[in-house]
């Protein structure tokens, strides 16, 4: 029996290093524990009305655009110069028309998500000129860069899309560097992506990249794009952002409407005063995308946080910005709008205590107040400035917990498990019960990272940190990865496209 128990043993282990090698697919969570609200319905709509108050009495600058304001115009916004100013009536008319929930595509179709209701969708972070890891410290990010965290984003379940500007690879024409990363999410990823965001033409790229991809009637009736449409704060859309918000409506892809606040410099101090600015914001966004072309697929769109005002830096995993996430999230299910927020955020340059401590801050009131949307769930460090690799893999940790935290508690006759309580006597135990048998493997959420043995065995083994523990497995993932299949004849025409992009757009 004992050497049965032993080859059972290595069995389950060799199973354990092989799917470490192999992506596996984990569900998308769903909320399945209560989501938590902090203001009551008055307070709410307190908000609300103020939000009204500043779109029809101050207005919103819709900057350099005059077809975003003849759009406008004509869909009966009052236009005085640049500032757009949004009857009540109006705001609701519009914002009713976008729906509350969408599919969006992956070219593994096992791999599409839902975004909205009470369903998370968890990507990696966005956006850091910089990387940095145990190695070589922190250094401009590359494209060698950007691949890796689209394999390792690939190969983690508990990330459920690939995501966008994972890193800006500085190594590549600023002009022309779109295009390799799109084509890198597709070529070593089978996980939905966004679309570029820095023109008109970028997302004009994007569209035609997906429409190869998927088809143009399929991406018309699910998007196979999300892209991230930033408001700069304070009631300001410039062209870049309207240009590519007019491409991605145009062509019925979603769009994430965000206000990028930081309170105490461009907003109030107060939460209150930065909520309904910032909600003025996203409705604007979210009417014109509307008024663009209805039923687009919007998100709303949360990124806050305060400065210190003893500084003037950025502070990430404040208690006021957590309260700012759990209001906001409340706003967008007024609306009946999916929601953007939160992320594994930390002012630490390196994967330290302070990075964990402020990650855990920001991602857990994510994981309460059901964020549909959660950019930026892994890898961010120093303000959004640097990727980590470490901090990724660390990251992806938490995200295996809060999916296990999303499922709730279990109350099926199995999970009573009342026959395994009757065979076990007083005073015995349940390790070698059938039914412990049965959920050996799944019972426990169990944190490749963490260590949970006896300090004397833990010495033993060399006094590993995590930060150690996960350099080890950034290169052992990256050294097994395999990519994912990808149709030839696909490959080639993206590959066209792209060769014919570059040499219109660097001539």
């Amino acid at each position: 029996m004992s050497r049965i128990r032993k080859v059972g043993r290595k069995d389950r282990r060799q199973a354990r290093r092989e799917r470490g090698t192999t992506p596996i697919k984990v569900a998308q969570p769903s909320a399945n524990i209560p989501i938590y609200e902090i203001v009551s319905p008055e307070s709410l709509e307190l908000i609300h009305q103020r939000s009204l108050e500043i779109l029809s009495e101050i207005g919103i600058l819709f900057m350099d655009d005059p077809e975003a304001l003849e759009i406008l115009r004509t869909h009966g916004a009052r236009v005085e110069g640049d500032l757009a100013y949004f009857d009540p009536a109006l705001v609701a008319e519009y914002v009713a028309k976008a729906p509350g929930q969408f599919t969006q595509l992956a070219r593994n179709p096992e791999r599409n998500v839902i975004i909205g209701g009470k369903h998370l969708c968890f990507a990696p972070v966005y956006g850091p000129p910089f990387v940095h890891d145990l190695d070589r410290g922190r250094r401009n990010a590359t494209l060698e860069d950007f691949q890796n965290f689209v394999k390792l984003t690939y190969l983690n379940p508990y990330l459920h899309h690939s995501g966008g500007t994972i890193v800006e690879p500085t190594d590549l024409p600023a002009p022309t560097r779109h295009l390799d990363m799109l084509y890198s999410h597709i070529k070593y990823s089978d996980k939905p992506f966004m679309g570029a965001v820095m023109s008109a033409e970028d997302a004009a790229d994007s569209v035609a990249i997906a429409e190869i991809l998927f088809g143009a009637e399929k991406i018309r009736e699910h998007p196979a794009l999300i892209s991230l449409i930033n408001i700069s704060s304070p009631r300001r859309l410039d062209d870049r952002m309207l240009g590519a918000l007019k491409v991605y409506a145009r062509a019925r892809q979603a769009v994430i409407i965000t206000p990028f606040i930081l309170s105490g410099a461009m907003a109030p101090v107060s939460v209150a005063a930065t909520l309904a600015q910032q909600n003025a914001e996203a409705l604007a966004g979210i009417v014109f995308a509307q008024m663009v072309e209805p039923g687009t697929p919007v998100v709303y769109g949360s990124f806050q946080t305060n400065i210190d005002l003893q500084s003037g830096a950025p502070v990430f995993g404040s208690p006021e910005s957590q309260i700012a996430l759990y209001a906001s999230a409340q706003l967008a299910r007024r609306y009946n709008l999916p929601f953007r927020s939160g992320g594994m955020f930390a002012s630490a340059k390196i994967p330290d205590a302070q990075a964990g401590y402020e990650s855990v801050m920001t991602m857990l009131p994510a994981v309460l107040a059901n964020v549909n949307f959660v950019l930026h769930a892994a890898g961010w460090l120093e303000g959004g400035l640097t990727a980590g690799y470490e901090k990724f893999v660390l990251d992806c940790e938490l995200l295996g917990m809060f999916h296990k935290l999303l499922a709730g508690l279990d109350l099926s006759e199995e999970a009573l498990a009342l026959d395994s309580i009757r065979a076990v006597p007083p005073g015995g135990h349940h390790l070698g019960t059938e039914h412990t048998m049965r959920h050996f493997e799944s019972a426990f959420y169990r944190a490749k990272l963490f260590d949970y043995n006896s300090a004397e065995q833990w010495q033993a083994e060399g006094s590993q940190d995590a930060y150690v523990r996960a350099n080890a497995q950034v290169k052992q993932l990256l050294q097994d990865y395999q990519p994912p299949e990808l149709d030839p004849a696909i490959d080639e025409a993206l590959l066209a496209f792209i060769d014919r992009r570059k040499a219109e757009l660097t001539h």
